[in-house]
């Protein structure tokens, strides 16, 4: 089966980057519109809340299909879910703060939606930092109860973008509605049935 191809990594691997691969061209070659800035943002922000969405998935998927190879993929997933959200604060930081560490703390006071962003930023560094079979090991059970923090930092993500938007809440309705649903798969039929969920990142 092709998940179980030594091909299905690399592959995700270039899926993944594909979106940075395309903004970095729309960058350098004036496709990114009269905002530069707010385009950059948005779209590493939207990537960001995809990438975790697909990366809370592959464990209902691993149950819907009985093919336990979707697990495999969840560590690139989750990594890339962190890439992208720190260019996402990156962008932040610089283009609208540069670099002022004071301003930045003033912003995330000041804006909730802003503390809710950052607050998933903070959440998800250990999250990266252990995803690793060193600190797996090291760990031990508590690893599993670290990584826990996703499903905390998936509504704060979601929540984030609702919040952001002023107009169209199509986009990030769609998402709300995707994270409630793997959520509740999470706390409905896996705890019914007894089937111990594997950790988000291996």
């Amino acid at each position: 089966m092709w998940l179980k191809s030594v091909w299905a990594k690399p592959l995700l691997h270039l899926l993944c980057l594909l979106p940075f691969t395309g903004l970095l061209w729309a960058a350098f070659n004036g496709g990114l519109g009269a905002n530069p800035v707010e385009k950059l943002t948005h779209e590493t922000g939207a990537w960001t809340l995809r990438l975790l969405l697909l990366t809370l998935s592959l464990s209902p998927l691993r149950q819907w299909t009985g093919q336990a190879a979707w697990i495999r993929f969840r560590r690139i997933t989750g990594l890339y879910t962190f890439f992208y959200l720190s260019c996402h604060f990156l962008i932040w930081f610089v283009a609208d703060h540069s670099l002022d560490p004071g301003a930045m703390i003033e912003d995330i006071v000041e804006r909730p939606y802003i503390t809710l962003g950052f607050s998933a930023f903070l959440l998800m560094i250990p999250l990266a930092a252990t995803s690793n079979q060193f600190m797996i090991r090291k760990l031990g059970r508590k690893w599993k109860s670290l990584h826990q923090l996703v499903y905390l930092i998936i509504l704060l993500a979601v929540l984030h973008f609702i919040w952001l938007v002023k107009a169209d809440y199509l986009e990030p309705g769609i998402y709300a509605i995707i994270a409630v649903i793997l959520l509740a798969h999470r706390v409905g039929p896996i705890k019914r049935i007894g089937i111990k969920s594997a950790p988000v990142v291996r």
